[in-house]
């Protein structure tokens, strides 16, 4: 639907920004806060969380040692580890496993982007400041410290840990509040894949298509079969390692 409405001119490129604003900076909050109020830390299993970013280190330092270590070669390794869990991850765990299915995912991407954004950025600022000599060490630790600021503050994993630490008082949230937040949680999953779709309705690959089927292939296919192995040798099964 999303593409279509894209094609047609019906959802224009000047009003992609502004729906991205509305499911990430409203409907995003409502929904991750709304989800995690409800959840006891002794309900939170971080085994699936650990054999995941196993997984993904082992194939980010993997795409380093084929693409080798230099600038391109990270945001490629980024590429192939970073993976949708919010746009695209949470509708789809929320359909087809509800909401123990999304209590399992919100514990992964409340570490995810901190995770996997701040070792990339580590690494890029190494690989940048090796090429150009004259960067000192002051650039990598100013960097990381504005990527560390930005996602701890970001409207994702700020309103899991906010919703957290709600549901450790015990006081439950009032009808009033918690019904609107509902309705604001259940407009998130259609608005975001339909921004997906037409965000990739203005998205021409062109003559790079090898190199995207490849880097969809490492993400889409290698990361998960990581993840599966890694769960499997780890013990870990059922709905946690399904999502």
């Amino acid at each position: 639907a999303g593409v279509v409405a894209g094609r047609c001119g019906w959802i224009r490129q000047a009003a992609l920004k502004d729906l991205a604003g509305l499911a990430f900076l409203v409907l995003s909050p409502a929904l991750l806060f709304r989800s995690m109020s409800q959840v006891r830390l002794e309900q939170l299993d971080f085994a699936p969380v650990l054999a995941y970013f196993a997984a993904a280190t082992l194939l980010f330092a993997g795409t380093l040692l084929v693409a080798g270590v230099n600038r391109r070669g990270v945001l490629m390794a980024l590429a192939g580890t970073f993976s949708n869990t919010v746009m695209i991850g949470i509708a789809l765990v929320n359909l087809l496993f509800g909401s123990q299915g999304l209590v399992v995912l919100l514990t992964l991407v409340s570490v995810h982007s901190l995770v996997l954004l701040t070792s990339a950025t580590l690494v890029l600022e190494w690989v940048v400041q090796r090429e150009n000599k004259a960067q000192g060490p002051s650039s990598v630790l100013h960097t990381t410290g504005r990527v560390l600021k930005s996602t701890l503050l970001h409207p994702v994993p700020l309103p899991i840990l906010l919703g957290l630490a709600y549901a450790q008082t015990g006081w439950g949230i009032h009808p009033w509040i918690d019904r609107p937040l509902g309705l604001l949680a259940q407009a998130f999953a259609p608005v975001a894949l339909v921004l997906v779709g037409a965000t990739l309705a203005t998205t021409s690959v062109g003559p790079l298509w090898r190199g995207a089927l490849m880097l969809a292939g490492v993400k889409n296919l290698l990361h998960p079969l990581l993840t599966w192995g890694l769960c499997r040798l780890s013990g870990i099964g059922g709905l946690p390692m399904t999502v």
